[in-house]
């Protein structure tokens, strides 16, 4: 994180988290893949990790979350992720996403072929309640601001459904 201007004030708090895929490729188009970010999220869980807040995107996602160590866990979760997609990609021959994914990739990643996710996760604190449901509200009308839906609780990859009790793909925590 060292050429970001984000960083982590209270390593106990909650924060509002961004990750976007390289150049924005939409990705999260099927699926399968969105699936990987869940089972990523789903085991980051198992150990502690609390998720009060998503939206999965076609090629980025928004999160509120809270950890004992945030950068590892952002940093686990975007390399499980990453292999994974990558993988994916690989297995199915998706050449048009790899060859994007190679072609964009930042010089200074000398050490692999492709990069799947922009630097980054751009943590900002979450200092109080206000802020807490400024930022929920954001990412569940994430989807309908960009007219992907009518209601927040319509768009299938977002925590907004567990918040109007219409079932949920991954639990997350409502109360803060």
């Amino acid at each position: 994180m060292a050429r970001s201007r984000y960083k982590i004030i209270d390593p106990t708090g909650a924060y509002f988290v961004t990750c976007t895929v390289l150049h924005w490729i939409p990705v999260f188009t099927r699926p399968v893949t969105v699936e990987i970010v869940l089972e990523s999220l789903r085991f980051l869980k198992s150990e502690g990790f609390r998720v009060y807040a998503y939206v999965i995107l076609e090629s980025h996602l928004h999160m509120v979350v809270q950890s004992s160590d945030l950068n590892r866990d952002m940093a686990r979760f975007k390399s499980y992720t990453s292999r994974q997609l990558l993988s994916y990609f690989t297995e199915h021959n998706v050449r048009r996403i790899l060859d994007q994914l190679a072609f964009y990739k930042k010089a200074h990643k000398g050490d692999r072929v492709y990069q799947f996710w922009e630097e980054g996760y751009h943590p900002e604190w979450i200092q109080n309640d206000a802020m807490m449901r400024q930022k929920v509200e954001y990412i569940h009308q994430n989807p309908v601001k960009r007219g992907y839906v009518d209601q927040p609780e319509h768009w299938r990859y977002s925590s907004a459904r567990d918040y109007a009790g219409l079932g949920r793909l991954l639990e997350v925590e409502r109360i803060w």
